[in-house]
């Protein structure tokens, strides 16, 4: 098994990545404010189809958690936590390519 020094593992989980504040950021452009959206509003319907899978993408996502983790926080065994995780991104990424009613016309 092969041990990672602290600075290897500081470059593998992001260590070198500059951090911006969101107030520094400003207003996203009115197409990305419309993904942001669009990703909020299928996170709901996802939650109100399937609360743990909803747990898993924020977790994973959102918390930057690992497999095992996600696991440790939810209660859940590492396959469930990837089973979820699979299920969902195909879940939401169905609903994001799918036109809304208003968007039809």
């Amino acid at each position: 098994m092969r041990v990672l020094s602290r600075i290897a593992r500081r470059h593998k989980r992001g260590g070198g990545a500059v951090r911006e504040s969101l107030d520094d950021i400003g207003e996203l452009p009115k197409s990305e404010e419309r993904d942001v959206i669009a990703l909020n509003d299928a996170l709901n319907e996802l939650a109100a189809f399937d609360e743990r899978m909803s747990q898993v993408v924020e977790l994973r996502f959102f918390g930057g958690l690992s497999v095992d983790e996600t696991a440790d926080v939810l209660h859940l065994s590492p396959e469930t936590v990837m089973r979820d995780w699979k299920t969902a991104k195909a879940w939401l990424l169905r609903e994001l390519k799918q036109p809304k009613a208003d968007e039809r016309s």
